[in-house]
């Protein structure tokens, strides 16, 4: 559809193309040409023009974080790409190039102006992360289907579509379908649509519509309850108790266990493994709302010792106001009895004194801080900050889980023993499938496999808590170590603010020469 713009060679961008273009854009009088000079920041860039440079290929526009507009038209461009980084992009221009695919634009949520005229374009898709978007130029490309308008209807914001010289926008129906399937759009092909056509189009399709709009209800509650599950599924990994309120463990136990599932024909064995899964699944049950009592209880000791370090700092900081307050009010009245004072000799003790009043207030300051840190101190290493998720190591471990395991195990074992029996003597009236039968060549190979589904169950059930017990003591290590670090910086940075504070009063005090003073 495009040709290269002139006999150049295809090229790509580079920083050399990138900072003649900046350079060119910028202003040309004095003010530019110092910024030329110096060098400007391609991440200060607001707006960027490249067009008509027979580009190739999108590349190395990753510093360029902070652009707002692009413009790319009237290149060779085949491929939407290299684009990732431009997440602050408003309006982004790529008309008359070599584009067949919508792609590459999934981090532009931002972007609210796309021109895609004139490239060699025939599916509408891939912009669902365009969720501002308001202006969109597809005109002249390659779009056949109606059906591509449809997917248009998510994009909330839009409100200028253009779709000329489009295969579909010679459909006798083409204008009326657009009007009637996107209701808020108010211009069309440049063209502003009047009321009176969108009630035409409106009663031409109000059945299709009808019928649409409730597909999308029903397909927008399908979202709203798979958010809601995700939500629900986040917060119980929080929790760590995630599938423990039902029988995936349960059925994770058997999914993978050939024997106990060929066991289970056994006769009796169908009724002892339902109450064992009754049974098995209300332990986990009672696990999993233990975790999320445990939960409730961790978030509110968090919140109270959050609460108890904003008090104690906010209280200390009060504290070191006063002092300096003090302080100033006393070194003011200090700094103007030195200012008129004529005695050299009283001038000298007056500023030792000021110097004193300094150190004093510096030692003061060190002192709260060093009281605040080892209050923090005594607050985080006080009892019960930890206890809610230690607690749910030490009530949820999967004992129960394990006894009744070995309670099953047992009573299978006694039925598979017993079958065995019946089956040499010749009494076992029930038929028993192929793969069943074939674990009855002996008493060695039954208890084999009666004690292979035994093992399999047991390992599951230790995995889930030594899950469950690792990632509980991983969010403790990650806990205190966020704690520390963060009261590290906090105390570097008020020493330094001390510091700084310290050494302008005993700047402003040395700069007070007594020779300047006589004078």
């Amino acid at each position: 559809m495009n040709q290269p713009c002139n006999s150049m060679e295809p090229r790509v961008m580079d920083d050399d193309m990138l900072k003649l273009a900046v350079g060119d854009q910028g202003p040309q009088e004095e003010a530019g040409q110092l910024a030329k000079q110096e060098g400007i920041l391609f991440k200060d860039v607001l707006s960027l023009q490249l067009d008509f440079r027979n580009i190739l290929r999108i590349d190395n526009l990753w510093q360029f974080e902070n652009l707002r507009k692009l413009q790319l038209d009237n290149n060779i461009i085949e491929k939407i790409e290299g684009l990732e980084n431009l997440a602050h992009l408003v309006w982004l221009d790529l008309s008359f190039n070599n584009i067949e695919t919508i792609e590459g634009l999934d981090t532009l949520v931002n972007l609210e102006d796309l021109s895609l005229f004139n490239n060699r374009i025939s599916k509408i898709d891939s912009l669902d992360a365009l969720v501002k978007l308001q202006v969109l130029s597809l005109g002249n490309n390659r779009i056949d289907n109606m059906m591509n308008i449809i997917y248009l209807r998510r994009f909330k914001c839009l409100r200028t579509l253009s779709l000329s010289r489009n295969p579909i926008s010679e459909a006798e129906d083409y204008k009326m379908f657009i009007c009637a399937y996107l209701p808020d759009l108010m211009y069309l092909d440049y063209r502003r649509i009047d009321d009176h056509t969108k009630k035409l189009a409106e009663a031409k399709h109000q059945y299709s519509i009808d019928e649409l709009k409730h597909q999308e209800n029903l397909m927008q509650a399908q979202l709203e309850d798979e958010q809601a599950q995700r939500e629900e599924l986040e917060k119980h990994k929080t929790a760590f108790v995630e599938h423990l309120n039902g029988s995936f463990l349960f059925d994770s136990m058997y999914a993978e266990d050939s024997e106990g599932n060929n066991l289970s024909y056994l006769p009796g064995v169908g009724e002892l493994l339902e109450t064992y899964k009754d049974k098995f699944v209300i332990i986990c049950v009672n696990i999993f709302e233990y975790g999320l009592k445990q939960q409730e209880k961790r978030k509110t000791e968090l919140d109270t010792f959050s609460e108890c370090v904003r008090e104690a700092i906010q209280e200390n900081q009060e504290q070191g106001k006063r002092k300096i307050a003090k302080f100033e009010e006393k070194h003011l009245s200090s700094l103007s009895a030195i200012r008129e004072e004529l005695e050299l000799p009283n001038i000298e003790k007056m500023i030792l004194e000021c110097s004193a009043d300094i150190s004093e207030l510096f030692d003061a300051l060190m002192t709260l801080e060093m009281q605040l840190v080892e209050q923090l101190e005594s607050i985080r290493d006080a009892p019960g900050l930890l206890l809610p998720g230690l607690c749910l190591t030490r009530g949820c471990t999967m004992a129960q889980c394990r006894d009744l395991e070995n309670h099953h195990h047992e009573k299978l074992l006694e039925i598979s023993i017993s079958t065995l029996e019946k089956i040499v003597e010749g009494d076992l009236d029930e038929d028993l499938p192929n793969d069943l039968r074939a674990l009855f060549v002996d008493k060695d190979t039954i208890v084999n496999a009666v004690g292979a589904s035994h093992d399999i169950h047991l390992l599951k059930i230790d995995n889930r808590e030594d899950e469950l017990v690792t990632r509980i003591n991983s969010w403790c290590t990650r806990l205190i170590d966020r704690i520390h670090k963060d009261e590290i910086m906090r105390n570097r940075k008020r020493v330094k603010e001390i510091n700084q504070y310290i050494d302008h009063m005993q700047s402003e005090l040395d700069n007070l020469e007594c020779g300047d003073i006589l004078d």
